[in-house]
């Protein structure tokens, strides 16, 4: 994260977490307390709906058995796909992560015109695996027990423990999310545990907002 950055502008924040660790929670949270947040799973959605830029190259790439009958792309058939293959999820990225890129950083300057002296939330799940985190000021990691993630993802996706499991699994371990993250919340109690540590998290990036609207440097938080 850009610690040392001064100046004026709203504080970039970048909000990830493991699968089924509750970041869309924290998400929802912090829209509730009034700050903007770009939503990078939405950016997928429109990207493969028909009409979306991923829809031909996706399709090129992992024929008709991905093909939705609407024409875009099923996504849950693309994710048996790629969750089971190391080599197919690679070929995905590579072709889905430069296109949500360039959508998110032109959804976020809208969002920072619109709010120069705040803050500003980039939510997506894989900011560190693609290294984009380092365009942030902050970096909010949100957290869960594996057990809870393995089944949180089973009832809200409908998949067995074992796709479940293997899902989690191909994931980026979430300690070392943890060790880069200038905040982290605990999403593996109940909801007003949750609810309290964003309150308080929002309290701190209300601060380093202001810092950094004064033109002073950040302070580091770790």
């Amino acid at each position: 994260m850009s610690a040392e950055r001064s100046g004026r502008g709203p504080l970039r924040v970048g909000l990830t977490g493991g699968i089924g660790s509750g970041k869309s929670t924290v998400a929802a949270l912090l829209r509730a307390h009034g700050l903007p947040v770009v939503d990078a799973d939405e950016i997928v959605h429109e990207l493969l709906a028909p009409g979306g830029a991923a829809v031909p190259p996706v399709l090129a790439a992992f024929g008709d058995a991905v093909r939705a009958p609407d024409g875009g792309v099923d996504r849950k058939a693309l994710g048996r796909i790629v969750f089971g293959d190391a080599a197919a999820r690679r070929r995905l990225e590579a072709i889905v992560h430069p296109l949500v890129a360039e959508a998110s950083r032109e959804r976020l300057r809208t969002a920072a015109e619109r709010s120069p002296g705040g803050v500003v939330v980039y939510d997506a799940a894989l900011l560190v695996e693609t290294g984009r985190y380092e365009e942030f000021d902050r970096l909010v990691v949100v957290t869960a027990p594996r057990e809870a993630q393995i089944a949180r993802i089973a009832e809200r996706d409908g998949l067995s423990r074992k796709e479940a499991e293997a899902r989690v699994a191909a994931q980026m371990p979430l300690e070392e999310k943890v060790r880069l993250a200038d905040y982290v919340i605990d999403n593996g109690g109940p909801p007003e545990k949750t609810a309290e540590q964003t309150r308080h998290l929002v309290r701190r990036l209300l601060e380093d907002a202001a810092a950094l609207a004064a033109g002073l440097p950040l302070p580091k938080r770790k």
